[in-house]
């Protein structure tokens, strides 16, 4: 229950730099009076400003400030809730706002919006509507509830009931669906990148086998045409040098054939000398009987002997000569042979020689493509990497499906909870368990203002009015003064329902000029009634013109200007 003890204020409205003050415990039933502009509704406008920041009346917040003095506006506010005793102030120019729980300050949050929301949800755990639907009744600017549109009637209602928590937490799944709806999409973006990740790695890791594989079976067949050409190349040099074997052992025939040649055409030039010595000599006996040098004749006999001598000497030579030259033929065939030979042992050494170099190089190539090879399988074997790779993109993927599942699961969960607390959900069954007492209710309280009529809420807190006159009523059929009783009862009502439900249950109740225009005599008789020997633990405060009304109340507070200033005149 909140329970309000005390409010005061200056510099508020019309209120100079002193405190006016208002104690709400000290009587049940007060009439405050006091002429127009006088400040007597002053008391409206400073309590909602000091718990909601807001005027009662239609007046702009800025205007709160006293035209006078403009500066230095406070309200201040004592009351206990649950036990706990609370003051809140709540001041312009300076900016005030503090509240206070059993005489310590209460922790402050970081901007007065988040103080506010503590204030009313907290603390009074109740709204401006709703406070003032069980608080205040009257006044030009007050909406009743019937003259409320249905969203708010149903928020007052949920107030009252104690249900308002459904709402805020149907707010709170509403925020937490929309989170968890973004994170499914969020997770869903992700989830397709990893599938397209994994795709790609898949895919890079087969080409990138076969690649290597490719690689290494190309390097592979070129060893092997490599390694075959360089068999080619030893059988053919293999042949090569068995035909150079049988070539060398050939030659060997034909050694040393340039030497004998060499010392034959020697011989031939000496038996050459020598014919053309004894032809010389053959010559000069034939042709001289007389020696030319000394004039001495030669002797026949001599000369004949020399003669044939030379002649048989130079048949000789002739015969040796031939034979020489027969032999020196041989020799040079012989040294044909050899060099025939010599040209081609050289000419197949050279093809060995080519075929070798052939071998080598293929060598130096196959050694390059194993260390290729190598190389190749090396970095086959640090795929790894990408496998590795491959299997965090999998890890991630298997905890973004679980993610995934789970803000799902949480999602259908949630759905439920959210359409159950929806409004023709739980609250509704609760509403619908409570309409058929606050009818009730309502009508008990109409047929104590002598008001016979039967007034219907329904679900949508739409009214149906039944009357013994006509079938078909509603609110605004009503003159002003049965309005006023309606409006009446359904307050009652409300504060009846607060009180039970301890939802936003309070002492106190203000009434701004209901007597002045709407309620009859009779009506206000039947009023003072329920107010007095009804309304329980209520302190009640009836602002009105109508100082005659004085007697039937408890306590009389009267305001009047002095000197420019509204008072309290004591």
């Amino acid at each position: 229950m909140i329970k309000f003890k005390k409010i005061k204020w200056k510099n508020f409205l019309s209120t100079g730099d002193h405190w006016t003050e208002i104690d709400f415990l000290e009587k049940n039933t007060n009439l405050i009076i006091g002429h127009n502009g006088s400040g007597k509704s002053t008391l409206l406008d400073a309590l909602t400003f000091v718990l909601f920041n807001k005027p009662f009346r239609k007046i702009n917040k800025t205007q709160l400030i006293n035209t006078v003095n403009e500066k230095d506006c406070l309200v201040e506010l004592e009351f206990d809730v649950n036990a706990r005793e609370y003051v809140v102030r709540r001041g312009m120019k300076p900016t005030v706002f503090d509240i206070e729980v059993n005489g310590s300050p209460l922790h402050r949050q970081a901007d007065d919006r988040s103080n506010q929301k503590i204030l009313e949800e907290n603390i009074l755990k109740v709204n401006y509507k709703s406070f003032t639907q069980i608080v205040i009744l009257g006044s030009s600017t007050f909406v009743p509830f019937m003259q409320l549109s249905s969203s708010v009637r149903r928020d007052v209602i949920e107030d009252l009931l104690d249900i308002r928590i459904f709402s805020f937490m149907n707010n709170l799944l509403k925020d937490k669906l929309r989170i968890q709806k973004e994170q499914v999409r969020s997770l869903n973006l992700k989830r397709e990148n990893l599938e397209d990740k994994i795709k790609m790695q898949d895919k890079f890791i087969q080409e990138v086998e076969n690649q290597h594989k490719n690689s290494i079976n190309s390097n592979r067949n070129k060893i092997d045409t490599l390694i075959s050409e360089s068999e080619n190349y030893l059988v053919i040099n293999q042949d090569l040098e068995n035909s150079v074997a049988d070539l060398t052992k050939s030659q060997e025939k034909f050694v040393g054939a340039d030497k004998r040649l060499s010392k034959l055409n020697n011989f031939k030039g000496q038996i050459s000398n020598k014919v053309s010595n004894i032809t010389k000599e053959h010559k000069f006996f034939k042709e001289n009987t007389v020696c030319p040098t000394c004039t001495q004749h030669i002797e026949e006999d001599f000369r004949l002997n020399k003669i044939e001598d030379a002649q048989s000497e130079a048949k000789k030579l002739k015969k040796g000569f031939e034979d020489l030259e027969n032999t020196i033929e041989e020799e040079k065939e012989k040294q044909r042979q050899f060099v025939k030979l010599t040209k081609e042992i050289t000419k197949l050494n050279n093809g060995i020689s080519k075929n070798n170099t052939h071998i080598s190089i293929n060598q130096k190539q196959i050694r390059e493509l194993e260390s290729e090879i190598q190389t190749i399988t090396d970095q086959f074997k640090n795929r790894n990497t990408e496998h590795e790779k491959l299997e965090e993109f999998k890890t991630s993927l298997k905890t973004t499906d679980d993610k995934l599942s789970e803000r799902n699961q949480d999602i259908v969960h949630h759905d439920f909870a959210y359409s159950l607390l929806k409004d023709d959900g739980v609250k509704t069954k609760i509403i619908r368990k409570y309409l058929p007492l606050i009818n009730q209710q309502v009508n008990r309280y109409l047929q104590m203002m002598d008001f016979y009529i039967n007034f219907k809420l329904d679900e949508e807190f739409n009214e149906t009015v039944e009357s013994p006159i006509h079938e078909d009523f509603s609110y605004s059929s009503f003159s002003e003064g049965e309005k006023m009783r309606i409006d009446l009862a359904l307050l009652f009502t409300w504060r009846e329902v607060a009180r039970v439900k301890n939802s936003v249950n309070t002492n106190l109740l203000i009434m701004d000029e209901v007597f002045d225009s709407s309620l009859d005599g009779f009506g206000v008789d039947e009023f003072m009634k329920i107010i007095r020997f009804v309304i329980k633990d209520a302190n009640i405060f009836v602002i009105s013109h109508k100082s005659d009304l004085h007697d039937k109340f408890d306590n009389l507070m009267k305001f009047d200007k002095v000197r420019g200033f509204s008072r309290r005149i004591v």
